[in-house]
């Protein structure tokens, strides 16, 4: 019977990762990998987590089952710095450990298509593993263009989805720092999707999965916090693997807010169950370093520092990539404007390739970059490189 499977095609950032790594030439680039990297191109640990991992090796006693839902201690300590002051919002919010944001992901659109959600709004581009997931689950992707040409994002092709929605359908938010365009709604747009959103049938599903990389761990919580301020219930996808570090551990977690307190034990019982069929209980060792950085004073004040570094470093990036102006064809003022991560570039394949090929830069066939690839010692061969393809 598994002679019926046809040979899939390969994750397409895997295969250049691949690629990266055969390439002998010693000024190489890679703005591909989604990856926090250094001025010096390390992804290293958080400080605060090694010494979290050191405590955990010498004080856990067990490794027992903790069930589907995970580490709840590391899911409480998480919420003041998602959701602000009430963080439980009166028992109308509760949470749960998944494995990764991808796994809080799945969880929140897998949980909506049980509460009898059929099509899922979106901007696009998007994560590519978000419609990858929505096309597993067998939900209906309604997409809409996220952003304009000029950099900013584009509100009205929100309006107007939103507008045009009906009831069974969810609404897939960026909370910040979007990937791959790294073009967030700004504050005064937050409150226009906010109001949109108020005494809509729309569901909103919100992946915070960058934040303190954007402008703050508060300010990148705001769009989230006056969407949820608005509707009587969403799903929040969260993710610790960047703002953490903890790529390989996969540490993530979904929360759900309810109408009332009394609907939340049936809401959560229903992730359990999911959960319990898809990976039965996430892996904890992550999970448990992030719970004891935050009950610890110390430890906290030591992740705010290292996640302010990582944060400056790649606004110092973008300001030198905006100071550049005009790279041949390519404007990248923009670029000083927007958040996170990632950006996009309006390079052709054949423009990209040659970037491959002639200056040893690889990045994804969309045209995305990664900004912590770039350092203050390659930006200028990198800005070169565009002007060249470019022109």
């Amino acid at each position: 019977m598994l002679d019926r499977l046809e040979q899939q095609a390969p994750d397409a950032l895997l295969a250049l990762i691949k690629l990266y790594d055969r390439d002998e030439r010693p000024d190489k680039i890679d703005l591909g990998v989604g990856v926090y990297r250094t001025d010096e191109g390390g992804t290293p640990v958080f400080s605060a987590i090694k010494a979290a991992e050191r405590k955990l090796v010498e004080q856990q006693d067990s490794k027992a089952y903790l069930g589907p839902e995970g580490d709840m201690g590391f899911v409480h300590a998480l919420m003041p710095y998602i959701f602000g002051e009430n963080p439980a919002r009166g028992g109308r919010i509760e949470g749960m450990q998944t494995p990764g944001g991808t796994g809080a992901v799945r969880l929140a659109l897998a949980l909506a298509q049980k509460s009898d959600i059929g099509r899922i709004l979106m901007g696009t581009p998007s994560w590519p593993n978000h419609a990858q997931i929505i096309k597993d689950l067998g939900l209906e992707l309604v997409g809409f263009e996220h952003a304009h040409a000029d950099g900013s994002a584009d509100l009205e092709a929100l309006k107007n989805a939103l507008q045009s929605a009906r009831k069974g359908d969810a609404v897939l938010l960026h909370g910040c720092c979007h990937n791959p365009t790294g073009i967030d709604y700004t504050a005064e747009q937050w409150d226009e999707i906010a109001s949109l959103l108020t005494g809509s049938p729309v569901l909103p599903i919100i992946d915070l999965a960058y934040q303190g990389l954007g402008q703050g761990l508060e300010e990148d919580a705001q769009g989230m916090l006056k969407v949820l301020a608005s509707v009587p219930e969403a799903l929040i996808a969260y993710s610790c693997d960047k703002n953490f570090g903890l790529y390989r551990d996969r540490v993530g977690a979904l929360y759900a807010m309810t109408e009332s307190s009394d609907q939340i034990g049936p809401v959560m019982s229903n992730g359990h169950s999911l959960a319990r069929a898809n990976w039965s209980m996430p892996p904890d060792h992550g999970a448990a370093a992030v719970r004891l950085v935050l009950r610890d004073a110390d430890l906290t004040r030591q992740w705010h520092e290292e996640l302010d570094r990582m944060r400056e470093r790649m606004r110092q990036v973008r300001d030198r990539l905006a100071q550049a102006g005009k790279a041949g064809n390519v404007d990248l003022a923009p670029l000083g404007k927007q958040n996170g991560l990632f950006s996009m570039l309006p390079l052709s394949k054949e423009q990209i390739q040659a970037l491959r090929d002639d200056h040893a830069i690889y990045m994804a066939g969309s045209g995305r970059i990664n900004i912590a690839g770039l350092t203050m010692g390659n930006i200028d061969k990198f800005i070169a490189a565009v002007a060249d393809v470019s022109a």
